[in-house]
């Protein structure tokens, strides 16, 4: 049987099917090349077309201002012994500016007084004066400003905050390491023992553990502390002793109304040490042997000021062997202070002369038989020596029985403060304290 040739290629394609897939094929090639150009020319020339801003806009458009002028500024300090005019003279200012900001302050500022203080003198781009500003402290600033009516000068309100705090601490070697521990200052700590210096002797009381608190104001300026208000209330515990100060009327009374100021100080002067303490046989540092010291030592950089103990006369002011340049007061109840081996005299200081508790009668030196810079001091009583460190004087003036009462409603609201050892505050707004707890001590 002989076989179809169809039958035999019956899986080959036609002739006219094949060239019909292959135009198919070639179209659509060409389609898909072409929108991948379109794709590519989209992508790389219409979209990044940068859009219209509203700065270019024809339409509504706003011309630019007038330019600025700039601004220049000159800032300067006040060296402690030098003045403003020197200082703006050194930073190469125009002597009519000068003229100009010491005439305008004048009637603001006692230029003798300064000490110091910071300056800024803003000026435009042609060097003409628009604004002085003379820092002398942080709540003390003043200003100089060009107005239409001229340059007028004025103190600058400066907005303060108060806040009533009270700090704790413990000694641990000295009272100034201990309030600076608690995170105040040195003048706190001043003003402590300024207010105890009746009845604490801070070179030979002190020991470690004893506790301390004080009720103080604390003025900020912002977030920026100024400086310490007054003392409210305070107390120093030794042991189970515990000696209170409440703060009334310009005066500190204990508990019972009793003025802590007393008619002799505790020692001549303030925070101190001492180098030798009071003995009837002691070896002299320069003429050997065993010689009695009837007085305190109190070692301390020449120039040291030396108060008087108690309110006096001037019994002898000069040179007195041994013991240099010494002055000796007669007080009352029969007590007799010396004060030996100054290195000057106080202002005024004489034979006769009466002199006030804490008045400035010496300083202190070396002069005399003397191996280094202390003051001797030496005290009285009806012609015997006494140990200063032990002696007990007369108690202060107790209040007046027509203010006990309200004393005592200050006692009892100062006692609640000083009652444990957590640390209070309460802020001053608008005249009224607002209490609150462990933010602001």
């Amino acid at each position: 049987m002989v076989n179809s040739p169809l039958r035999g290629n019956r899986f080959k394609a036609r002739p006219s099917e094949t060239r019909r897939k292959r135009r198919r094929w070639i179209f659509l090639s060409g389609f898909f090349v072409i929108g991948v150009f379109l794709l590519i020319y989209l992508i790389y020339f219409i979209l990044p077309s940068k859009p219209v801003s509203q700065s270019t806009n024809p339409v509504g458009s706003i011309p630019p201002g007038p330019k600025k002028p700039e601004l220049q500024a000159i800032e300067g300090g006040i060296q402690e012994k030098g003045t403003l005019f020197k200082s703006l003279i050194t930073k190469n200012i125009p002597l009519q500016w000068i003229d100009l900001i010491i005439s305008k302050l004048k009637p603001h500022v006692d230029f003798k007084k300064i000490r110091g203080g910071t300056y800024r003198l803003v000026t435009d781009e042609n060097g003409d004066f628009v604004k002085f500003t003379y820092e002398a402290g942080p709540t003390e600033i003043y200003e100089i400003e060009k107005t239409p009516q001229g340059y007028i000068a004025q103190r600058k309100k400066i907005p303060l905050v108060t806040y009533l705090v009270k700090v704790v601490g413990e000694i641990r070697s000295s009272l100034f390491e201990a309030v600076e521990a608690a995170g105040e200052q040195d003048q706190l700590t001043l003003a402590f023992a300024e207010v105890l210096a009746w009845e604490i002797d801070f070179y030979k009381d002190v020991r470690g553990g004893d506790r301390f608190k004080v009720v103080v104001e604390k003025i900020y300026k912002g977030d920026q502390f100024v400086q310490y208000g007054p003392i409210h209330g305070l107390e120093y515990q030794q042991g189970e002793k515990a000696i209170r100060g409440i703060g009334y009327q310009g005066d500190f009374y204990n508990e019972k109304g009793i003025s802590l100021r007393k008619a002799f100080l505790k020692a001549p002067l303030r925070f101190n040490r001492i180098s030798s303490g009071f003995s009837r046989a002691r070896s002299h540092p320069i003429l050997g042997g065993i010689f009695p010291h009837f007085g305190v030592d109190y070692a301390a950089p020449v120039g040291t000021p030396v108060w008087a103990v108690a309110d006096g006369t001037v019994v002898s002011c000069g040179w007195s062997g041994g013991f240099g340049k010494q002055v000796i007061l007669r007080h009352l109840n029969g007590y007799v202070t010396y004060y030996g081996h100054l290195s000057r005299f106080g202002a005024g200081i004489k034979k006769g002369k009466r002199v006030s508790q804490k008045q400035i009668i010496g300083y202190v030196g070396s002069t005399g038989l003397s191996t280094g810079p202390h003051l001797d001091y030496r005290l009285v009583k009806d012609g015997r020596f006494r140990n200063p460190l032990k002696e007990s004087f007369p108690v202060g003036i107790p209040i007046r029985k027509g203010e006990m009462e309200l004393f005592q409603e200050r006692r009892d609201e100062m006692m609640a403060w000083l009652k444990g050892d957590t640390a209070y505050w309460k802020k001053k707004e608008e005249g009224v304290w607002q209490y609150g707890k462990d933010e602001k001590s």
